[in-house]
């Protein structure tokens, strides 16, 4: 689809609008149009089948694997996992799984230091996955889970308990209607801060920098009284990961280099 969009009909208008309507064009675009239609019609339908199997847990841990696999041509191994920001066609797909709602509009303004929403990149969410290890006793938190693909696919790869502490209430109606959707009852969205937020029953964090400065090292401080009382485990992706390597109360999994786009884990020392 996007190959007829931007090869075949962009350029075809393109032509239409500076050379005279020819009667080759004019069936040639229609013809495009009509296969892209087609394409649409299958892509729907597919992924309303996935989402009907997710509903009745059908489509999950390694099944989920395995079709990911197949549609996208690569496993979780990471081993062709980009090292630099931006999306592929694993996050078409993974999009795909998610229902069809509408895009939420953000109600309130962010302090200075909050990060606006970006996607976590499905690569980067294969590979905590696979790198966490999890098992059904870890709670996951996602702190600014955004429209909450993290929690939702997490849950979905690996069984584990999943929470997203969001501070827009629009992105946590959002996310919380998505897990309802597919029936995730151990997918779960909170509306809130994340300086303030209770973290007393979480055994593995993720944060793709979703704020800097003073809040980031509020919640990292949250996160240290929380390590007081047993040992937790930080991921990290963007530029916070550079700030979260300098906490004495941290120790860094593999080494910490510049760079920042791949992910990053951290465990708590005792």
């Amino acid at each position: 689809m996007d190959f007829l969009d931007f090869h075949v009909l962009d350029r075809l208008e393109g032509l239409l609008q500076a050379l005279n309507p020819s009667t080759e064009l004019l069936p040639l675009q229609r013809r495009a149009e009509d296969v892209k239609r087609q394409l649409e019609a299958v892509d729907a339908a597919l992924f309303q089948r996935l989402r009907a199997d997710i509903r009745a847990g059908r489509c999950r841990g390694a099944s989920l694997l395995a079709l990911i696999n197949t549609y996208v041509g690569r496993g979780a191994s990471g081993e062709q996992a980009q090292q630099e920001i931006g999306y592929d066609n694993l996050d078409v797909f993974t999009n795909g799984l998610f229902p069809n709602l509408a895009f939420p509009l953000e109600t309130q303004e962010r302090e200075p230091e909050m990060v606006f929403y970006q996607k976590t990149p499905a690569r980067i969410i294969l590979e905590l996955v696979e790198q966490a290890q999890l098992t059904s006793a870890d709670v996951l938190y996602d702190l600014g889970s955004g429209l909450g693909h993290v929690p939702t696919l997490v849950n979905l790869l690996s069984g584990a308990t999943t929470k997203g502490v969001e501070v827009e209430p629009a992105y946590c109606v959002y996310a919380n209607a998505c897990a309802t959707d597919l029936n995730l009852s151990r997918v779960m969205f909170i509306q809130a801060d994340a300086r303030t937020a209770n973290y007393s029953d979480g055994t593995v964090f993720f944060l793709y920098t979703p704020f800097q400065g003073r809040i980031l090292q509020e919640v990292l401080a949250r996160l240290q009284a929380e390590a007081r009382s047993r040992s937790i485990r930080l991921f990290t992706y963007g530029p916070c990961t550079l700030h979260i390597a300098q906490q004495h109360w941290l120790k860094c999994v593999d080494s910490v280099d510049h760079t920042i786009y791949k992910l990053a884990e951290f465990s708590s020392l005792p």
